[in-house]
């Protein structure tokens, strides 16, 4: 079952444009639709800070995991490279980690969706919206990585161009085009000051941001269908990271200059106040078309991840070798069948106990996405020293600071993680760590079932990109 060829089978067909989009779409979501009143609500105007050292901690990430990619382009990404340097356990735990993590996440988004198209279908039961969504995505997965990027770069393209019209908008009716004396930068400081919940409001909100950027690292896991690595990751990663950061921060620096932070998202999203002051008609109709759009993007990446995850995970000799299996379009159509699966059974939960599936499926979704981020820098101190004492060819991109970046990234994250301890979202660390500890036994009767498996001898080698920059 271990496959020491690397990952074949997969076809090289995204572009560098193509990847960015994936990247922006799966990482502009609800998060900053509806999520962003939850961080203004919790730091007041201060949620500033928390967005840029939120943007900070993903650039660190990004650039560890720019370097790991260009050296080691696979669809099983940050899971393969934690296997090939640091141990099997850790490519098992960060694989499945991150795999459960995307299918909750889909079965959630899914869940959203139906709910959302009660607002112009009010009397159409929502599992037929679930069931139709899903059906669709599916195929548009099915059918070749590049109409799953194709249809990708337009749901992208529809977020991207409403924030772009949500700053044009907001910039004029602050700067010229209204009258009203309580729209302005004194609403920064107002009510309060900058920092009305003190240094801790602000550290939380850096934890809600970080819902925000999460997606990002779907970059690493398109590799392994990038057309040329050494070129596209780079620069998609660069343009990810700079674009998210600066839209976040005008976005929510705009919204509290119009709409005064202690208003904003208690009874409905920012966006639709700030479209209701330009008396824009159909402002809640069209956000919600929006958050539509986002809904349905997020989960077409997540389910895209997922599949790729599960793949690897056969690959490696972690997961049955029939998901492993390519079909003729270039798609790993089995760990596709068993993701969705996972979208029916989070579905399903989600309308039979809506209560407590929530809270259980955003915990392990969360947790996954995290500890992910996490083993991203724990694998780059690994990866640097081991790389360089090998000989490795040299990179046309390399993370600047390292071991001290790195280390700053992991300790930050970690913090970040622990502190949820103390807040409403406890539910990630409640869930969280039982998560690990039941992988590590399953990891380790994995592993005594199958002593005598070469698989277990070594790590799966994984090809290094010997792309060439010209």
């Amino acid at each position: 079952m271990g496959n020491h060829n690397g990952e074949p089978g997969l076809k090289r067909d995204l572009k560098t444009g193509q990847i960015t989009m994936i990247a922006m779409g799966c990482a502009i979501g609800t998060g900053l639709f509806l999520g962003s009143g939850m961080a203004i609500g919790t730091a007041g105007p201060s949620v500033l800070l928390s967005y840029a050292i939120g943007a900070f901690i993903v650039l660190l990430l990004m650039g560890c995991l720019a370097e790991m990619t260009v050296a080691h382009p696979t669809s099983g990404s940050f899971g393969t490279i934690a296997e090939k340097y640091i141990n099997p356990w850790a490519g098992f735990i960060v694989r499945y980690s991150y795999w459960v993590g995307n299918v909750l996440a889909v079965g959630v988004e899914v869940s959203a969706i139906a709910v959302y198209m009660k607002y112009w279908f009010p009397d159409v039961p929502g599992f037929i919206w679930i069931l139709f969504f899903a059906l669709v995505l599916i195929y548009v997965n099915a059918t070749s990585v590049n109409t799953f990027a194709t249809f990708e770069y337009w749901f992208s393209m529809i977020k991207v161009s409403a924030i772009v019209l949500f700053i044009l908008l907001g910039s004029y009716i602050l700067f010229g085009g209204s009258n009203q004396s309580s729209l302005g930068p004194q609403n920064l400081v107002n009510d309060g000051g900058f920092m009305p919940f003190g240094w801790w409001g602000m550290w939380v909100a850096i934890f809600i941001s970080l819902f925000s950027f999460l997606g990002t690292e779907m970059i690493a896991v398109t590799a392994g269908e990038a057309k040329e690595p050494d070129i596209a990751v780079p620069k998609a990663l660069k343009a990810t990271v700079f674009r998210l950061s600066t839209f976040y921060v005008l976005t929510i620096a705009i919204m509290l200059m119009i709409v005064p932070w202690q208003s904003a998202g208690v009874d409905k999203s920012p966006f639709v106040k700030v479209m209701e002051i330009l008396n824009i008609p159909g402002a809640s109709g069209i956000m919600n078309f929006i958050i539509l759009t986002a809904a349905l993007s997020a989960m077409n990446s997540q389910l895209y991840a997922s599949t790729r995850m599960m793949y690897s995970l056969s690959q490696g000799g972690y997961a049955p070798a029939f998901f492993g299996k390519i079909s003729k379009k270039g798609i790993p159509s089995k760990a596709l069948a068993v993701s969705t699966g996972g979208i029916f059974l989070a579905a399903a939960v989600n309308a039979l106990v809506p209560n407590s599936s929530y809270g259980f499926m955003m915990g392990i979704s969360m947790f996954g996405a995290l500890f992910t981020w996490f083993m991203v820098f724990i694998s780059h101190l690994f990866f640097r020293k081991q790389w360089e004492r090998n000989g490795g060819r040299k990179l046309p991109v390399k993370m600047i600071g390292f071991p001290y970046l790195t280390i700053v990234g992991a300790l930050l994250l970690l913090s970040l993680m622990l502190t949820t301890w103390v807040t409403p979202f406890k539910i990630m660390l409640l869930f969280g760590v039982p998560w690990l500890i039941f992988l590590t036994v399953a990891y380790m009767v994995w592993k005594k079932k199958n002593t005598n498996h070469t698989a277990l001898q070594k790590a799966p080698s994984i090809p290094d990109n010997d792309v060439k920059v010209n």
